[in-house]
């Protein structure tokens, strides 16, 4: 798509102006934004927020680029660690060197992020009706934003909490790699799924955090490309300005999220998260129970 084209106005024929779908996608950056990397799942938020404002479902794709924003944020931030870890496999591939940390680091990366690549393809091969499957409706996610609170509880309660990311090892990245998986399912929360489990195997929480952050890089990178083209021919509702618009306000707000939440986890648990879940579950629990056609 030519440059220019991204700054085409959307026509009153369509289904919104221009000034609303931008003011809508700022608002699906914002949330995208706060919810992407703390324990509360975004899939759930973007789904649910803009359904009770009026808005309906924003879709799959429209959702998925905008989480471009989010990505553009952590590899800002982490650009450093990115760098070692690169260096490090770089160095290891020349020498052999696959036990020192940065590139171990690298590999569980790696290893960590084939689950979610099979389980998004095989989704997209063998499940065409996934985005209106009713495990993307309200009542699914609250039931799943519950479990997966109950999950992080426990997480909280038994891990032993001792684990640094120096001590990664290949092993660690798959098992949280098969967590972050689950994330497909909306009301998981990837960076929620993938605490809880390093949680369990006993990781410090800040930690656990950077890795879920670190972890998260190539997934949500690969979902908003291959939506991309299918969000951008969107434009009967959303036009290629708006995006532009959702995901700048995602990046901004993203990288203030995952400052707040490594420094939050320095010095406090993730029980506040646990209870927000909960509270956010039985929410849409309750709307569903009260308005049945939610859904």
């Amino acid at each position: 798509m030519p440059l220019l084209n991204l700054f085409q106005k959307v026509e009153p024929s369509q289904s919104l102006s221009l000034l609303e779908a931008c003011w809508r996608t700022l608002v699906l950056g914002v949330v995208q934004g706060l919810t992407e990397f703390l324990p509360i799942s975004s899939t759930a938020h973007l789904k649910v927020v803009p359904v009770l404002l009026g808005w309906g479902d924003p879709g799959v794709a429209v959702t998925a680029v905008i989480q471009l924003g989010s990505i553009i944020a952590v590899i800002a931030y982490f650009r450093a660690d990115l760098n070692l870890v690169f260096r490090g496999i770089a160095r290891a591939s020349r020498g052999g060197d696959w036990g020192h940390q940065d590139a171990r680091l690298g590999v569980a990366i790696a290893l960590g992020t084939l689950p979610i690549v099979f389980a998004g393809l095989a989704i997209k091969l063998f499940w065409p009706g996934y985005e209106s499957s009713p495990l993307r409706s309200l009542a699914s996610i609250g039931v799943v934003s519950i479990v997966m609170a109950l999950l992080l509880a426990l997480a909280e309660k038994i891990g032993k909490r001792s684990l640094q990311l120096e001590e990664v090892r290949p092993g660690d990245g798959l098992f949280v790699g098969l967590a972050q998986a689950l994330a497909i399912i909306p009301g998981v929360s990837r960076s929620g799924s993938t605490l809880t489990a390093a949680l369990l195997s006993g990781w410090e929480r800040a930690d656990a955090a950077r890795f879920s952050f670190l972890l998260g890089i190539p997934a949500i990178t690969l979902a908003g490309l291959v939506e991309l083209k299918d969000a951008l021919k969107a434009g009967a509702t959303y036009g290629p300005l708006p995006l532009l618009l959702g995901i700048s306000s995602a990046a901004l707000v993203s990288w203030l999220a995952i400052a707040w939440l490594l420094e939050f986890l320095k010095t406090n648990s993730t029980w506040p998260f646990v209870v927000y879940r909960l509270l956010f579950g039985a929410l849409l629990l309750g709307l569903v129970a009260g308005n049945p056609t939610l859904g």
